[in-house]
């Protein structure tokens, strides 16, 4: 098939799903066409079978704003016309969806067929907003397949607009080779010297509550000998590194920016923490599983079908740092138990997200739309 892929370019969640899918769509003998105003973080060199084009951004005195829907659309519909492309599949509604429509409408001879993965906020913050929900629910309705990277997200979709189609649900997934880890070194009790690393990765905005993680980490810091490591950026960065100074564990805590690979930072890390606000899957969650890395998170949203409370990690209520530190020392604390916790994450994530199996849910769906 000759499908086109379109996502946010950035370190995300969406975008980095939606990079791996059409890598190894490729890799399965797909023609994958990326359209994007950059290039997609994890793509780097461009694989065989894969292709990117460029949206250009003009600037014009009349428009406030670019109109980059509109850009994006013409773009796609030259795209689908050059490569007989015969999928737009979108990741993320506002603005992608809309502009796939529309290319489906400036090239009527292709019979464009229109896939559109929600991936959360494009539903629960940008989607739903008043100025953006009548031309959201409108995409998703008009497109030719929908799926969601959770059934809490199916739900929360269905909640928010009227809905005349049905919804897929296809999980997030994992390369288990990638992610393969050594047996996990013990941790020994905590009055032992040996240091353990906490880490978490993220985009840095406010739903990912960064100043929770240096709490959590101050309370364990407290008792163990404990590093944090911060892997990516975002506008909550400043606010996490003056807590840290204020708690007294700056010196303890690395920022290491955004890195387009995580897989080789989860195989220092005991421990993740994910204290979101909200979180539609929780992709990073099940990438530090695939390394054998035990998880601390929020229950919310559609972690709880990622994390397996009291077998792979930790499930707590949003904001209480309290009982996110307690579960860390028992599980850092306690060799065999974060032993058992680091089997059973690596077991869960190959048993249940491998890409081989995924993938394939994709294809199917591609191949019912084209009939």
């Amino acid at each position: 098939m000759r499908i086109a892929i379109t996502c946010y370019p950035t370190h995300g969640g969406s975008g980095v799903v939606a990079t791996e899918l059409g890598k190894h769509l490729a890799e399965m003998g797909h023609e994958i066409a990326f359209i994007s105003y950059s290039l997609p973080l994890r793509l780097g060199e461009l694989p065989d079978g894969v292709s990117f084009y460029d949206v250009q951004v003009v600037e014009y005195p009349l428009l406030k704003s670019f109109p980059y829907t509109l850009a994006l659309a013409s773009k796609m519909a030259e795209v689908a016309r050059m490569k007989k492309l015969q999928i737009l599949h979108v990741h993320y509604a506002i603005p992608f969806a809309a502009a796939a429509i529309l290319a489906r409408q400036i090239a009527p001879e292709l019979n464009l067929k229109v896939v559109t993965t929600l991936h959360g906020t494009d539903v629960t913050i940008v989607g739903s907003n008043p100025s953006l929900k009548p031309v959201t629910e409108m995409c998703i309705n008009q497109s030719d397949a929908v799926t969601a990277v959770s059934h809490w997200l199916k739900t929360e979709t269905y909640r928010h607009f009227d809905l005349t189609r049905e919804i897929d649900v296809v999980y997030n997934f994992i390369d288990p080779v990638r992610h393969d880890r050594p047996i996990p070194r013990c941790i020994g009790p905590r009055e032992c010297s040996e240091q353990v690393t906490l880490m978490h990765i993220s985009n840095f905005r406010p739903v990912k509550r960064v100043t929770d993680v240096i709490e959590v980490f101050a309370r364990v810091a407290r008792v163990m000998n404990a590093r944090l490591i911060m892997i990516g950026d975002g506008p909550d960065q400043s606010k996490a590194m003056h807590l840290a100074q204020e708690l007294g564990v700056a010196e303890r805590v690395k920022f290491v920016g955004v890195v387009d690979q995580v897989a080789p930072f989860l195989k220092a890390a005991d421990l993740l923490l994910l204290p979101s606000e909200t979180e539609s899957f929780g992709l990073v969650a099940l990438e530090a599983m695939a390394s054998g890395v035990p998880v601390i998170a929020s229950n919310v949203g559609g972690l709880p079908e990622v994390v397996k409370h009291g077998e792979t990690g930790y499930l707590a209520p949003v904001g209480d740092v309290d009982k996110m530190a307690e579960y860390a020392v028992q599980l850092l604390s306690d060799c065999e138990r974060h032993k058992q916790f680091s089997h059973a994450a690596r077991q869960h994530a190959v048993r249940n997200f491998d890409y081989h199996d995924i993938i394939p849910q994709y294809e199917a769906i591609y191949k019912r739309v084209l009939g």
